[in-house]
Protein backbone atom coordinates (compact mmCIF):
# COMPACT_ATOMS: atom_id res chain seq x y z
CA UNK A 1 0.00 0.00 0.00
CA UNK A 2 1.14 3.18 -0.87
CA UNK A 3 1.05 6.20 0.92
CA UNK A 4 -1.81 8.12 -1.13
CA UNK A 5 -3.96 4.97 -0.69
CA UNK A 6 -2.62 5.03 2.96
CA UNK A 7 -4.23 8.47 3.33
CA UNK A 8 -7.31 8.01 1.41
CA UNK A 9 -8.11 4.78 3.75
CA UNK A 10 -7.12 7.39 6.81
CA UNK A 11 -9.24 10.14 5.44
CA UNK A 12 -12.03 7.32 4.99
CA UNK A 13 -11.67 5.59 8.41
CA UNK A 14 -11.54 9.88 9.98
CA UNK A 15 -15.19 10.21 8.30
CA UNK A 16 -16.39 6.64 9.83
CA UNK A 17 -15.31 7.61 13.13
CA UNK A 18 -16.96 11.88 12.63
CA UNK A 19 -19.97 10.05 11.36
CA UNK A 20 -21.03 7.23 13.29
CA UNK A 21 -23.47 7.21 16.21
CA UNK A 22 -21.58 3.96 17.57
CA UNK A 23 -18.53 2.05 16.39
CA UNK A 24 -17.29 -1.14 18.44
CA UNK A 25 -14.22 -2.84 18.45
CA UNK A 26 -13.92 -6.61 18.19
CA UNK A 27 -11.09 -9.07 18.18
CA UNK A 28 -11.76 -11.78 14.63
CA UNK A 29 -8.30 -13.91 15.13
CA UNK A 30 -9.68 -17.53 14.14
CA UNK A 31 -13.12 -16.73 12.16
CA UNK A 32 -13.42 -18.17 8.51
CA UNK A 33 -14.02 -16.38 5.11
CA UNK A 34 -17.93 -17.68 5.41
CA UNK A 35 -18.26 -16.50 9.33
CA UNK A 36 -16.83 -12.73 7.99
CA UNK A 37 -19.26 -12.54 5.24
CA UNK A 38 -22.16 -13.78 7.68
CA UNK A 39 -21.24 -10.95 10.08
CA UNK A 40 -21.07 -8.37 6.84
CA UNK A 41 -24.48 -9.97 5.81
CA UNK A 42 -26.01 -9.31 9.52
CA UNK A 43 -24.40 -5.93 9.45
CA UNK A 44 -26.13 -5.14 5.98
CA UNK A 45 -29.06 -5.91 6.97
CA UNK A 46 -29.25 -3.98 10.28
CA UNK A 47 -27.88 -0.64 8.49
CA UNK A 48 -24.66 -1.03 9.96
CA UNK A 49 -20.84 -1.94 8.44
CA UNK A 50 -17.80 -3.75 9.42
CA UNK A 51 -14.55 -2.64 8.11
CA UNK A 52 -11.49 -4.42 8.83
CA UNK A 53 -8.29 -1.48 9.06
CA UNK A 54 -4.59 -1.82 9.76
CA UNK A 55 -4.50 -0.71 13.47
CA UNK A 56 -1.86 1.96 12.68
CA UNK A 57 -3.56 3.57 10.36
CA UNK A 58 -7.30 3.70 12.23
CA UNK A 59 -5.10 5.23 15.20
CA UNK A 60 -4.00 7.77 12.91
CA UNK A 61 -7.57 8.48 11.97
CA UNK A 62 -8.90 8.78 15.25
CA UNK A 63 -6.99 11.61 16.32
CA UNK A 64 -9.19 14.54 17.31
CA UNK A 65 -12.06 12.69 16.73
CA UNK A 66 -15.35 11.98 19.69
CA UNK A 67 -14.53 8.64 19.44
CA UNK A 68 -10.83 8.62 19.90
CA UNK A 69 -10.72 6.60 22.91
CA UNK A 70 -11.36 3.39 21.39
CA UNK A 71 -7.23 3.55 20.31
CA UNK A 72 -6.50 1.29 23.08
CA UNK A 73 -8.41 -1.49 21.79
CA UNK A 74 -6.71 -1.42 18.38
CA UNK A 75 -4.28 -4.12 19.12
CA UNK A 76 -3.84 -7.85 17.22
CA UNK A 77 -7.08 -8.64 14.19
CA UNK A 78 -9.51 -5.93 14.99
CA UNK A 79 -12.79 -5.39 13.20
CA UNK A 80 -14.64 -2.44 13.36
CA UNK A 81 -18.73 -2.13 13.08
CA UNK A 82 -20.30 0.89 13.19
CA UNK A 83 -23.78 2.58 12.39
CA UNK A 84 -25.28 6.06 12.47
CA UNK A 85 -28.28 4.80 14.56
CA UNK A 86 -26.42 4.37 18.10
CA UNK A 87 -27.62 1.07 18.51
CA UNK A 88 -27.67 -1.07 15.35
CA UNK A 89 -23.79 -2.13 15.02
CA UNK A 90 -23.75 -3.25 19.12
CA UNK A 91 -26.94 -5.35 18.41
CA UNK A 92 -24.94 -6.92 15.24
CA UNK A 93 -21.84 -7.88 17.49
CA UNK A 94 -23.64 -9.20 20.29
CA UNK A 95 -25.51 -11.24 18.05
CA UNK A 96 -22.94 -12.53 16.47
CA UNK A 97 -20.72 -13.22 19.14
CA UNK A 98 -23.44 -15.64 20.30
CA UNK A 99 -23.28 -17.65 17.43
CA UNK A 100 -19.36 -17.43 17.09
CA UNK A 101 -17.20 -18.07 20.58
CA UNK A 102 -13.68 -16.89 18.70
CA UNK A 103 -15.61 -13.56 18.25
CA UNK A 104 -14.27 -10.88 20.77
CA UNK A 105 -15.86 -7.97 21.51
CA UNK A 106 -13.46 -5.61 23.50
CA UNK A 107 -15.20 -2.49 23.08
CA UNK A 108 -16.64 0.52 21.47
CA UNK A 109 -17.45 4.37 21.83
CA UNK A 110 -20.53 6.04 21.05
CA UNK A 111 -19.97 9.36 20.70
CA UNK A 112 -17.62 10.72 23.09
CA UNK A 113 -18.59 8.14 25.59
CA UNK A 114 -16.20 5.55 25.63
CA UNK A 115 -17.53 1.85 26.32
CA UNK A 116 -16.11 -1.37 27.75
CA UNK A 117 -17.18 -4.82 26.78
CA UNK A 118 -20.17 -4.09 29.33
CA UNK A 119 -20.85 -1.04 27.68
CA UNK A 120 -21.77 -2.45 24.49
CA UNK A 121 -23.65 -5.41 25.81
CA UNK A 122 -25.62 -2.74 27.44
CA UNK A 123 -25.97 -0.43 24.46
CA UNK A 124 -27.02 -3.90 22.86
CA UNK A 125 -30.33 -4.04 25.01
CA UNK A 126 -31.61 -0.81 24.37
CA UNK A 127 -34.14 -0.12 21.98
CA UNK A 128 -33.14 1.20 18.14
CA UNK A 129 -33.84 4.70 16.94
CA UNK A 130 -36.87 3.01 14.93
CA UNK A 131 -38.20 1.10 17.60
CA UNK A 132 -38.20 4.21 19.91
CA UNK A 133 -39.47 6.06 16.89
CA UNK A 134 -42.78 3.67 17.06
CA UNK A 135 -42.94 3.99 20.94
CA UNK A 136 -43.37 7.25 21.02
CA UNK A 137 -45.66 7.40 17.76
CA UNK A 138 -47.60 4.82 19.92
CA UNK A 139 -48.01 7.15 22.96
CA UNK A 140 -48.85 10.17 21.05
CA UNK A 141 -51.89 7.97 19.26
CA UNK A 142 -52.91 6.62 21.96
CA UNK A 143 -54.90 9.48 24.10
CA UNK A 144 -56.71 10.87 20.52
CA UNK A 145 -57.62 7.08 20.41
CA UNK A 146 -59.18 7.28 24.09
CA UNK A 147 -61.16 10.61 23.18
CA UNK A 148 -62.25 9.39 20.05
CA UNK A 149 -63.65 6.44 22.00
CA UNK A 150 -65.17 8.36 24.84
CA UNK A 151 -66.87 10.58 22.16
CA UNK A 152 -67.89 7.87 20.35
CA UNK A 153 -69.40 5.76 23.01
CA UNK A 154 -72.38 7.68 24.35
CA UNK A 155 -73.53 8.38 20.79
CA UNK A 156 -73.32 4.18 20.91
CA UNK A 157 -75.32 4.29 24.27
CA UNK A 158 -77.69 6.07 22.89
CA UNK A 159 -78.18 3.74 19.80
CA UNK A 160 -78.73 0.55 22.01
CA UNK A 161 -80.96 2.23 24.09
CA UNK A 162 -83.02 3.74 21.06
CA UNK A 163 -82.86 -0.29 19.42
CA UNK A 164 -84.16 -1.22 23.16
CA UNK A 165 -87.06 1.00 22.96
CA UNK A 166 -87.76 0.08 19.47
CA UNK A 167 -88.05 -3.52 20.19
CA UNK A 168 -90.06 -3.32 23.13
CA UNK A 169 -92.66 -1.32 21.12
CA UNK A 170 -92.50 -3.59 18.77
CA UNK A 171 -93.39 -6.23 21.00
CA UNK A 172 -95.90 -4.75 23.00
Amino acid sequence: MDRAQKEKVVEELGQIFESSGVVVVSRYEGLTVAEMQDLRARARAAESSVRVAKNRLAKIALEGKPCASIAQYLEGMTVLTYSEDPVAAAKVVEDFAKDNKKFEILGGAMGESALDRAGVEAVSKMPSRDELIAQIAGMLGAPASGIAGAIGAPASNIASILSTIEERGEAA
